[in-house]
C-alpha cells in the first residue's frame, strides 16, 4: 500500500526546507498537509479550508502581541497543518507567547532564518501533492476495476474482502442485515458477535462511513447501501482512526462493488420467490403445477418427512401499499419467515401476500414425534415478539396451523384446516393455533359448510331462546354456566351472583322447556355442542356486519 498521507514531518526532509527550525508543536509532525498557502493577510477566515501548510513573512500583519495570538488561534481554529514563519523584517523573533500557544495545541510552527523564496516551496509542494494525487486517482482506478472484476466472480464478496487484506494488511469483515457475515483471514471472526452487537445498538449513526473502537480494537466503516437501504456494514481493522478521504475512497469502491453482488442475488432471490410463490398458491388452490417445481422448492418424499400448513393472517391496512414498496416488502417478509421456520429446522416453501403469508412446512420426524407442536409455538412466539419491524407487527398477527400430512396433494385441504382455525381463533371460540386441538368445533365446522348449523341450534335452543326473548329472561345465560359448573349448584349460584333459591326457580323453569332429563350425557352432550354453535354464529354475523342471530 502507498503512503496516502503527506505530513508536515516529509515535508521537512524536501530540500526547499534544508534551513527550516521546528520551534514549537512538535508533536504535530504528523499532521496532514493538503496544500501550501502563502498567507500575508489579518482576515483570511473565508482563504483556507483546513490541512494548509501556512508560508508568512508577517507583512501586512500588525505587530503587537495581541494581534499575532488572535491570528494564530484563528489557524488553529481553522485546522491549518502547520506555519512558517521567515524570520525578517517583520518577525525578528518569535514572541515566547506565540510558542507557548502553539505547542499547547500540538500546532507545528516552522521558521526560516534565512530568506526562502516561498514561490519554490509551493511549487514544490503542490508538485508533490498533484503527482500524489495522480498516483492516488491511478491506484483508486486500479482498484476499482479489480473490484468489479471481483464482484462477477464466484464468492465475489469473500474475494473482495482478500483483496483488501492484502492491500491494507488488516482484517476485514462484511456484516450484513440478515445474520450473515463475511470475514478475513478467519482468526477475526471472533470480533464478529461484538461487532455485530455494536452495529445494532447504533444503528442512527451507521448509516455514513466512520471509524469506532470496540474493545481495544479500532475500525473504520462503511455502510453497504442498494435501493435506498443499508444492507450491511464493511470494517477494517485500523491502527488508528482514519480521516484520509482516499482510505475510505476505497472503502466506498469495495462496498460499492458488494452492492452490486448483492443486488444480484436479490433479483435472483425475488424471481425465485415469486416462482415458489406461485407452486404454493397453486397447490393450495387445487391448481395445475410444474412437477419440476416441486422438486425446486419442497424437500424430496421420504419415509419421514412429514408437512404441515401454516397460515398468518396481517393487518389488511397494506392492501393500500403501493406496488413498489410492496414488491420490496413481500421479499422481505418471505425472507424474515423463512429464515425462522429454518431456525427450527423446518424446509419451508413461503408465499407472501399483503394480508396472508402461507408456509408449507416441512420437516422430519420419528413416527410418534410428528404430531409434536412445540417448534410451530416458538415460531408463533418468534413473530409475535416482533414489535419493531418494518415489514410487519407480529402481535398483530393470526396465526393457523393444520394437521399433518405426507401426500403434497393435500395441501389444500391443509390450508383450508388453517383458514378454518384461524376463523374459530379470531372468534374467540377456542383457544388454539391448531387444527388437531378444535375438538368438537371441527364438527360444528363441516355444519356450518353444510349450512345446518343454525337449523341445529333451533332444535335444541329455541324454546330457551324464544322464553328470553319474550319475558326477558336469563334462562339461556344459566343453561350455559350451569353446563360449565358440571351441574353444581353452589358454584353456579356464585358465578351468577344469585341467591340458591334463585337458581332452584330458573332450572326448574329448564326442566320444564326441555325436559326433565336435560343434563343427562347425551341430552347434556347436545345442549353443549348446540350452544357452542349458537357462540360462532353470534360471533360469525357480529364479524360480517349481518344482524345479530336471533331465533
Amino acid at each position: 500500500m502507498i503512503e496516502f498521507v503527506l505530513t508536515i514531518q516529509d515535508i521537512l526532509e524536501r530540500k526547499s526546507f534544508k534551513s527550516a527550525k521546528v520551534i514549537a508543536g512538535s508533536k504535530g509532525l504528523n499532521n496532514q498537509v493538503k496544500w501550501s498557502h502563502i498567507l500575508e493577510i489579518k482576515e483570511f477566515e473565508t482563504l483556507i479550508n483546513g490541512g494548509e501548510l501556512i508560508l508568512t513573512t508577517g507583512v501586512g500583519l500588525q505587530l503587537d502581541l495581541t494581534t499575532q495570538l488572535k491570528y494564530l488561534k484563528n489557524l488553529i481554529e481553522k485546522n491549518a497543518a502547520g506555519m512558517c514563519i521567515e524570520i525578517g523584517p517583520y518577525f525578528k523573533e518569535i514572541p515566547i507567547e506565540l510558542i507557548k500557544l502553539a505547542d499547547e495545541h500540538d500546532f507545528p510552527l516552522i521558521i526560516f532564518e534565512e530568506v526562502v523564496r516561498f514561490v519554490d516551496i509551493t511549487q514544490d509542494l503542490h508538485t508533490l501533492i498533484i503527482n500524489q494525487h495522480h498516483q492516488w486517482l491511478s491506484q483508486l482506478d486500479t482498484l476499482s476495476t479489480k473490484f468489479i472484476d471481483l464482484s462477477l466472480s464466484p464468492n465475489g464478496i469473500l474475494k473482495i474482502l482478500q483483496e483488501l487484506n492484502h492491500y491494507f494488511r488488516q482484517g476485514v469483515l462484511f456484516i450484513t442485515d440478515n445474520s450473515k457475515s463475511y470475514y478475513y483471514p478467519s482468526e477475526i471472526k471472533e470480533l464478529e458477535t461484538s461487532i455485530r452487537s455494536f452495529i445494532e445498538k447504533s444503528q442512527s449513526d451507521m448509516t455514513v462511513q466512520r471509524n469506532f473502537t470496540l474493545s481495544n480494537e479500532t475500525f473504520a466503516l462503511m455502510p453497504v447501501k442498494g435501493l435506498g437501504q443499508v444492507w450491511g456494514h464493511l470494517c477494517l481493522q485500523v491502527q488508528q482512526p482514519m480521516s484520509n478521504e482516499f482510505f475510505f475512497l476505497i472503502l466506498d469502491r469495495a462496498a460499492l462493488a458488494i452492492a452490486q453482488i448483492l443486488l444480484r442475488n436479490r433479483t435472483i432471490q425475488e424471481r425465485k420467490q415469486n416462482m415458489e410463490d406461485e407452486l404454493v398458491q397453486n397447490l393450495i388452490k387445487g391448481r395445475d403445477y410444474e412437477q419440476d417445481d416441486v422438486q425446486t422448492y419442497l424437500p424430496a418424499a421420504s419415509r419421514n418427512m412429514y408437512f404441515r400448513i401454516f397460515v398468518m393472517q396481517l393487518d389488511s391496512s397494506e392492501v393500500n401499499i403501493v406496488e413498489e414498496d410492496w414488491e420490496e416488502m413481500k421479499l422481505q417478509r418471505s425472507m424474515l419467515v423463512r429464515s425462522i421456520f429454518k431456525r427450527l429446522g423446518f424446509f419451508p416453501a413461503v408465499s407472501s401476500k399483503r394480508t396472508e403469508i402461507t408456509v408449507i412446512a416441512s420437516f422430519i420426524a420419528a413416527d410418534h414425534l410428528k404430531e409434536k407442536t412445540d417448534r410451530f409455538e416458538q415460531i408463533i412466539q418468534s413473530i409475535k415478539d416482533m414489535k419493531d419491524t418494518s415489514t410487519f407487527c407480529g402481535d398483530e398477527c393470526k396465526f393457523g396451523v393444520s394437521r399433518v400430512y405426507k401426500d403434497i396433494a393435500q395441501v389444500r385441504e391443509g390450508y383450508v384446516e388453517a383458514k378454518k382455525t384461524i376463523t374459530l381463533k379470531k372468534s374467540d371460540i377456542v383457544n388454539t393455533y391448531f387444527y388437531n386441538d378444535l375438538g368438537v368445533n371441527r364438527l360444528l365446522l363441516l355444519l356450518i359448510e353444510s349450512k345446518q348449523l343454525e337449523n341445529y341450534v333451533h332444535d335444541y335452543l329455541d324454546v330457551i331462546l324464544s322464553y328470553d326473548q319474550k319475558y326477558e329472561s336469563d334462562l339461556f345465560t344459566t343453561l350455559c354456566i350451569y353446563l360449565e359448573c358440571n351441574g353444581v349448584k353452589n358454584e353456579t349460584a356464585d358465578r351468577l351472583f344469585i341467591v340458591r333459591q334463585t337458581l332452584y326457580n330458573r332450572l326448574e323453569k329448564l326442566e320444564t322447556l326441555l325436559g326433565s332429563n336435560f343434563m343427562e350425557p347425551s341430552n347434556r352432550l347436545a345442549l353443549e355442542v348446540a350452544i357452542k354453535a349458537y357462540q360462532i354464529l353470534l360471533k360469525q354475523n357480529n364479524n360480517e356486519g349481518k344482524p345479530v342471530f336471533l331465533v
